[in-house]
């Protein structure tokens, strides 16, 4: 009887219906961490498949690639923390696969990959809510 009454409630809403019964959200929330000469490339990339909204913040981080060694003033010191930039973009649900085409394809070095070009998160996003207007859900992104 509940089933019934949700697709009546939430008639022509297929996406919602199906995303409510799985419990999964209808908003992802992407995470990608590049190397820094790479945001350009990327935002181009992104912008030309109709993606908005980026919000890119400088950190520090290492994970395979380790670190390397700097000569500063005659002596030899080891850099742990490498200079990335983390990109966080809020998308509805059936762009993830693009976004994280395009994200993967330009931040690549030299169309190949090396070790330290970064990774790709994906999780899910439960609410957005615009402060402007008080929109909230997939229409505030």
């Amino acid at each position: 009887m509940q089933v019934g009454l949700l697709v009546f409630l939430f008639m022509g809403d297929l996406q919602f219906c199906r995303e409510l019964f799985f419990r999964r959200s209808y908003m992802k929330m992407i995470t990608a961490i590049i190397k820094p000469f790479k945001l350009d490339e990327v935002r181009e990339a992104l912008s030309e498949i109709g993606v908005s909204g980026i919000t890119a913040t400088e950190v520090k981080g290492f994970g395979r690639q380790k670190g390397h060694t700097e000569l500063y003033r005659g002596a030899e010191y080891t850099v742990d923390f490498l200079p990335k930039v983390k990109l966080e973009i809020a998308i509805s649900a059936d762009q993830v696969d693009s976004v994280i085409e395009v994200i993967s394809k330009s931040a690549k070095s030299d169309g190949e990959g090396k070790i330290g070009d970064g990774k790709i998160f994906v999780g899910n996003l439960e609410q957005v809510v615009r402060i402007r207007t008080g929109e909230t859900g997939a229409v505030a992104l």
